[in-house]
């Protein structure tokens, strides 16, 4: 759609968050691409404290909300990234047929469970950095890490990939993932036997873009950032994936979950940005 709007043609490179994100980066005197699509916004202010981001601050930005967008112009959201707990329906029911679906957080860490969840690995992909931080958030620093220390002895594959939950979920190699709502979401409307969970007390974040500092293609970099926060755009991604757009003229996909719906903690994405390094690092060390 974008190169058919503007004759401007794209390619893209799919990796992790945080491949991504270190690659932009290294490259930041020099880079190889123009655009970072994708991820969190603690990504996003990683990028731009190691001064690898272009400020542009869009006009089609104008009517997104103040936390929807860097005051530096950086980076800017284009929708809602919610976390949740996914179960694939009919192998829950063969493993554990004398137990309930899990629908909080804390019901996560049923020694049951052992070996049937999947989980993301926070190092590689914001997701999982993500569910990290909401559970740091949610419960606090020393009972935050007894969770999540707890919850790593059952999870039974870390893949760096925050698409491969849903996916594994989807072709019941487990029963249980975390993942993001809108992914869960899709599958189940693609027919997988996937139930959608939204656990109390669960995270609502922004996916962003941002330009690269030294683009060679700047003027096609804004008309790419501009295209994707369009209404036009935001609603065709989510007729794709299921993400809810942050472009308030925008309305998500039918079974997409809007986060009017959901009950959030007031996540600090400053906080989770400043300390990423230390708690992933923390993570690295604790977590075999």
């Amino acid at each position: 759609m974008f190169t058919e709007k503007t004759g401007i043609p794209a390619s893209f490179l799919r990796a992790s968050t945080g491949e991504l994100v270190n690659r932009v980066i290294n490259e930041k005197d020099n880079p190889q691409a123009d655009i970072l699509l994708g991820g969190a916004t603690s990504y996003h202010m990683q990028a731009a404290k190691e001064g690898a981001l272009e400020s542009y601050s869009s006009e089609v930005a104008k009517d997104l909300p103040d936390f929807a967008k860097a005051k530096d112009g950086t980076w800017t959201a284009f929708c809602y990234l919610t976390l949740g707990i996914g179960v694939n329906k009919t192998r829950f029911a063969q493993k554990f047929p004398e137990l309930s679906f899990p629908r909080t957080w804390d019901e996560l860490l049923n020694p049951a469970f052992d070996g049937e969840i999947v989980l993301t690995n926070p190092v590689a992909s914001s997701t999982a950095y993500l569910f990290v931080q909401n559970q740091l958030q949610r419960l606090g620093e020393e009972a935050g890490w007894e969770y999540l220390l707890n919850l790593s002895k059952l999870v039974g594959q870390f893949p760096d990939s925050g698409s491969a939950p849903a996916k594994l979920l989807g072709t019941a190699e487990y029963a249980i993932a975390v993942s993001y709502l809108h992914s869960l979401a899709k599958y189940a409307s693609d027919g997988f036997d996937v139930l959608a969970i939204a656990p109390p007390q669960t995270v609502a974040e922004v996916d962003c873009i941002s330009i690269m500092k030294n683009s060679k293609n700047l003027d096609a970099a804004k008309a790419f950032v501009d295209f994707m926060l369009s209404k036009e755009a935001q609603e065709l991604m989510s007729s794709m994936d299921f993400t809810v757009p942050v472009n308030p003229a925008a309305k998500g996909a039918e079974g997409s979950i809007s986060v009017q719906e959901l009950d959030l903690i007031n996540y600090d994405k400053e906080k989770a940005s400043n300390e990423k390094a230390a708690v992933l690092e923390k993570w690295t060390q604790n977590v075999k």
